[in-house]
């Protein structure tokens, strides 16, 4: 934690553009000797290839990270299982990017050069995400990214296996506008996503009859949440849109209960809160509220059946899964399908191939749009049980097309 400590002051007060170039940088000074870089090369010269995992198995993000790191695993134990990637067995690599942002980008540039990774998949937050994007592109090698992030960015290295903005947080805001839900408060993590997505936000809100009436972040790791929440309890809101990331929400929603807010008199509906953070935070402080994702344990269908009781097989059959799970467990058959499909674990041969492969994912069919390297996802919106699990309670029919610039929205024109 003291490294995330110590670069706050980066985070803070910082614009989402800002944050990415920040961090981008970052990413570029803590990747490692470039010029060594350049000529790294996967290895699949053996019986065996590797790929890295890399995930924030300490610090604040550990809450989340370590069960889509449980989910990588389970994903190339199954693979190998069914005889491997091209006749080769995967042998997976694990890095700790210590919910610290220039560690991932040193930690990919070791996976890259050091490991020879064949494909990495993992971080979670968009931060970590611009930290290391430099990095796979400088090395030309692949990252596959398995949640849910703010849009407004494509990388010719990178696939996106978790929803963009127009599969979560659109679909998000139009189920609060046909519930009469149109006065929000934005409550989020000082980073990169929260900012970005409550930028798309405050564009919503403005060219569909909603209003903005409050807005306010805290630093990832933040415990104090008692003046935030006095500040929504006051303002008039109908709704709270939450994008506070980590543990964070631990402490977020246990002053919001103190303060004799419930779901029922003022619904916070989350997009970085799944089963897993549920049971972390206690279903006590969480009962009735919405969250918005492509996927939940309760999703239905033989393929998630099949998941879930895997899951649980390797891990206990008190675990929950969790749509970031899931992303990143599919994210890892994705690229078996594509590399299959190219007949080659070469990164440009991989890219090519993309396009179309499909999967009969645990949150149903799923389809690699080449253009853009994002995923047909279907939207879903839930409500958080007693039981800890979360049902849904609205979906959009089908999986939607990845739009990661809303190009197909006349109201968000001058956002990209």
């Amino acid at each position: 934690m003291s490294g995330l400590i110590t670069r706050r002051g980066l985070l803070t007060g910082i614009s989402a553009l800002g944050a990415g170039a920040a961090l981008s940088a970052c990413g570029a000074k803590t990747g490692g000797d470039t010029s060594k870089a350049a000529g790294a090369k996967a290895d699949t010269s053996g019986d065996t290839v590797r790929v890295g995992l890399l995930n924030s198995l300490s610090g604040t993000m550990a809450i989340s990270e370590v069960t889509v790191h449980n989910a990588l695993l389970l994903a190339v134990k199954e693979i190998n299982a069914a005889g491997g990637v091209l006749g080769k067995k995967l042998e997976p690599v694990s890095q700790d990017g210590a919910s610290d942002w220039p560690t991932f980008a040193e930690k990919a540039q070791a996976l890259i050069t050091d490991s020879k990774v064949v494909a990495t998949f993992g971080c979670w937050t968009s931060a970590s995400r611009k930290a290391v994007k430099p990095v796979f592109e400088r090395n030309k090698s692949l990252l596959f990214y398995p949640v849910q992030y703010e849009g407004l960015e494509q990388s010719p290295y990178i696939f996106y296996s978790g929803a963009t903005t127009n599969q979560q947080i659109v679909p998000a805001l139009d189920y609060l506008k046909k519930q009469g839900l149109t006065r929000l408060y934005l409550v989020g993590s000082d980073y990169v996503f929260p900012r970005t997505a409550n930028k798309i936000i405050k564009t919503y809100a403005k060219a569909n009859g909603m209003e903005v009436l409050g807005e306010d972040y805290a630093p990832l790791g933040s415990t104090e949440f008692a003046t935030i929440v006095n500040k929504v309890k006051g303002a008039g809101a109908d709704a709270v849109f939450n994008t506070l990331n980590g543990d964070s929400n631990v402490a977020f929603f246990k002053e919001y209960k103190s303060a004799g807010l419930t779901a029922k008199k003022l619904p916070v509906l989350s997009v970085s809160i799944a089963e897993e953070e549920v049971k972390s935070i206690g279903t006590q402080y969480l009962e009735g509220q919405l969250t918005a994702w492509n996927y939940y344990q309760t999703t239905p269908g033989a393929a998630n059946e099949k998941f879930v009781a895997a899951y649980r097989a390797a891990y206990g059959e008190d675990k929950p899964t969790s749509d970031p799970m899931e992303a990143a467990y599919i994210s890892v058959h994705l690229w078996k399908a594509m590399v299959e499909k190219a007949g080659s674990f070469d990164v440009e041969k991989v890219k090519a191939a993309s396009d179309g492969i499909a999967f009969d994912a645990p949150e149903g069919k799923v389809t690699v749009d080449g253009a853009t390297q994002h995923v047909h996802k279907t939207a879903r919106i839930g409500r958080i049980t007693a039981n800890g699990l979360i049902e849904e309670v609205w979906n959009s029919g089908g999986p939607i097309k990845p739009d990661p610039y809303l190009k197909g929205y006349d109201w968000a024109a001058d956002l990209s």
